[in-house]
């Protein structure tokens, strides 16, 4: 059996490796000089063409067949895979506990450690870690694909920018203020979605986001248009002004209380009453109804809440850039932000983390391969998708067991 499937593979490899080749050989073969006028066929490239891609479709379906064999013995046939040995490690108190005390301590010293260069990466890095765990809650837990989740970081980068360009308003004063705009305009999505489901809630919440982009874009009176808002306050501290260095250290740490608030806050939901009810609704929505759970209000609360960081993060963004425009906020940031959802493990709040710092910082550190950052990525994520579609880190379902033996007995 297992030569035949062997068999079977270098077959499909072989085919799979001439039609590519087949499809690529005018781009990897014929070089035309147009100011020579020559014509230079470059036949080694396609032979590289051919062992490349014999050799990847060979592993690839090496691995297919490795992941299909651990599905069947498991019983399990929607190739939902196990929870990994990282997983397993996470969940365990004796090493998670150390990790975490590490990973504090060393995020508390990074400003002094490294240069400002590294310290502003990470706290790029920090402000995808919140919103992250923000959209974590409309789509992981709730389970409402949201592809409009830039919109309301652009509400509240936008709130704390005019504010301060106008009333000269400070940046904790406004910081509450844009997680309650954030809140408002969430509410605002969720009145007309309550009805909707998958691709139907998909494009209305990309519309949404797209809405916001073309008004802030288009309305120069109120934002300025594309030109944008520039030299926007960055935080103080009663009245203390720093300069850009000691206020890039500031925002690093005001950014790692967020991350350690929004870790906090997002685990106690997850673990309360209305997080179950989001995870019943994002199981299924008729269920949860019948159960006696206000569909409406779970809805409700899961856009706020998410809206609600992306808020503060978007207060956060301009203090830190003192610039911003609409280029800032378009549908790529969206994406971006539900790659790291779905590439850490929908429900997982070290899953989103994990996602956050490789999808952030992996790219600032691989600047050798910049013509190919995106081809890396893409292929990432198919890898990801493919062989570990829960994510890098499965969220942990809790396991009620139930006592059934009778009274009395041990």
């Amino acid at each position: 059996m297992a030569s035949q499937q062997l068999a079977k593979n270098f077959k499909q490899s072989v085919v799979a490796a001439l039609w590519l080749s087949f499809l690529t050989m005018p781009l990897m073969v014929i070089r035309v000089d147009t100011v020579e006028k020559t014509i230079t066929w470059r036949w080694m490239h396609l032979l590289w063409m051919l062992v490349g891609s014999f050799v990847l479709a060979l592993v690839w379906y090496f691995l297919m067949d490795r992941r299909d064999r651990g599905g069947a013995n498991d019983g399990n046939l929607n190739t939902e895979a196990a929870p990994s040995r990282f997983s397993i490690w996470l969940n365990n108190p004796r090493v998670a506990r150390p990790l975490m005390a590490f990973g504090l301590l060393f995020a508390v010293a990074f400003p002094f450690l490294f240069s400002m260069y590294q310290t502003n990466i990470l706290i790029s890095a920090l402000i995808y870690v919140v919103l992250g765990l923000g959209l974590n809650i409309t789509v992981g837990l709730a389970g409402l694909l949201d592809l409009g989740y830039v919109a309301f970081y652009a509400v509240g980068a936008y709130a704390y920018a005019l504010l301060n360009y106008h009333f000269h308003l400070g940046f904790w004063a406004v910081l509450p203020l844009g997680g309650i705009l954030g809140a408002f305009f969430g509410i605002l999505l969720g009145f007309p979605v309550l009805r909707l489901r998958g691709d139907y809630l998909a494009i209305v919440t990309l519309g949404f986001g797209e809405i916001v982009r073309l008004v802030l874009q288009n309305w120069d009176a109120f934002s300025f248009g594309p030109s944008g808002i520039s030299n926007i306050a960055r935080p103080g501290f009663f009245g203390v002004t720093y300069s850009v260095s000691q206020a890039t250290t500031y925002i690093y740490y005001i950014m790692l209380a967020f991350v350690l608030l929004t870790i906090f806050v997002t685990a106690r939901l997850k673990d309360s009453r209305i997080g179950r009810a989001w995870l019943a609704l994002r199981e299924d929505e008729i269920a949860c109804q019948a159960m006696g759970i206000d569909n409406t209000k779970a809805k409700l609360l899961a856009f706020a809440m998410g809206a609600t960081f992306a808020g503060f993060m978007g207060v956060v963004f301009a203090a830190k850039t003192t610039f911003i425009n609409p280029a800032s906020f378009t549908f790529m940031e969206s994406a971006m932000i539900l790659a790291i959802v779905v590439l850490g493990g929908m429900g997982s709040i070290p899953g989103v983390i994990l996602g956050a710092f490789l999808l952030m910082l992996m790219p600032e550190y691989m600047r050798a391969f910049s013509q190919y950052r995106m081809l890396l990525f893409g292929a990432t994520m198919i890898v990801v998708m493919v062989f570990r579609p829960q994510g890098l880190i499965k969220a942990r379902r809790k396991i009620y067991k139930v006592n059934t033996k009778p009274a009395g007995q041990a």
